[in-house]
């Protein structure tokens, strides 16, 4: 049970590359909203710190693996946002 949980753990957060993808192809990230995207991080953010301290594998690598990834999709969200103000 412990392994297919570590799987999903990694596995789950690769849905975030289709985000990057989408705001990438599009040049635009016009669906995403710039308070989502930091709200979402801020909470990954505060979540990070119990994560690494955990004996608890699978939400060690689920925190780990979901702030990087996400981090890149409120990257692009910010980088799309504000080339929509200019």
């Amino acid at each position: 049970m412990k392994t297919i949980a570590l799987i999903a753990a990694v596995v789950l957060p690769l849905w975030n590359i289709p985000l990057i993808i989408k705001i990438h192809k599009r040049r635009s990230a016009e669906d995403f909203s710039r308070s989502w995207a930091l709200g979402v991080w801020i909470c990954l953010i505060a979540m990070l710190p119990a994560a690494l301290r955990s004996d608890d594998i699978v939400f060690k690598t689920y925190s780990i693996v979901n702030f990087i990834l996400f981090s890149l999709v409120v990257g692009w969200v910010l980088r799309f946002k504000r080339k929509a103000h200019h």
